[in-house]
């Protein structure tokens, strides 16, 4: 028997890696399942990421795959169907993508997700309701408990501005670049223009965040105008006086 080819795709978010199993754990689930009827040609997995279409690089490159008609791929394999998407919208537009490219989409757990017929259809949106709910949940406790942080003066999360760094989940300041930080508030306030400045932190050697870019005019004006450098930190409309952190008066 002549069996159809067909490919895997696994993923874990790295919070709920406990209740949704290891990578491995799918990964063996799917090559278990498709030993049968199919011809797994390649397993994609995504770790630690969002069940979103942001920062899925293994999702891609699935699709690309199977977009591919010399690949012959018949069948995407998943776990579970939340694997594939929490989100109900983006689940049934996933499945409809795969049906536009004559692919099956099948689940170790859950019998005929691509089915058409009316029960069978109505039961996959509402495991995908269930699990967006579930998603709505996770990100309404996280929002909360980092919204009290903010309010009792901790770090809530966030992208870390040049001069700070999080250490334990709290920022604290880092010489190096609180130094920047002065030099560039103090060449504002000698009434340089902002390209000017950029133009003397990129002659002077003067580091990014990243430690390898450019500095540019719009830069400037981001950290010109950051609070926290005076010792005003906010998170979600949430303020709060962080003085420990002030950089410059």
């Amino acid at each position: 028997m002549i069996k159809l080819k067909a490919v895997g795709y696994c993923r874990v978010s790295t919070d709920n890696q406990k209740d949704e199993g290891t990578i491995g754990l799918q990964v063996d689930a799917v090559k278990e399942f498709a030993k049968a009827d199919y011809d797994l040609i390649d397993t994609f997995t995504d770790e630690g990421v969002s069940g979103g279409l942001e920062d899925r690089p293994a999702l891609a490159k699935l699709l690309d795959y199977i977009e591919n008609p010399d690949n012959e791929i018949k069948a995407v394999i998943i776990y579970k169907l939340d694997r594939l998407a929490r989100d109900l919208i983006i689940q049934e537009n996933l499945i409809k993508d795969f049906e536009k490219r004559g692919v099956k989409l099948i689940s170790t757990k859950e019998t005929d997700l691509d089915s058409k017929e009316p029960t069978r259809v109505f039961i996959r949106q509402v495991l995908g309701g269930v699990s967006q709910y579930e998603k709505g949940l996770i990100t309404m406790r996280l929002s909360g408990g980092r919204n009290r942080k903010a309010r009792n003066g901790g770090y809530a999360g966030g992208r870390v501005a040049l001069g700070y760094s999080s250490i334990d989940k709290e920022l604290q300041t880092t010489i190096g670049e609180a130094d920047t930080i002065k030099t560039i508030f103090a060449m504002k306030r000698k009434k340089l223009s902002l390209n000017e400045i950029a133009r003397r932190l990129n002659a002077g050697g003067f580091k990014t965040k990243t430690g390898t870019g450019k500095w540019y005019a719009g830069t400037i004006s981001y950290i010109l105008k950051n609070k926290l450098y005076k010792g005003n930190y906010s998170y979600n409309d949430i303020k709060t006086n962080k003085l420990n952190l002030a950089l410059v008066v």
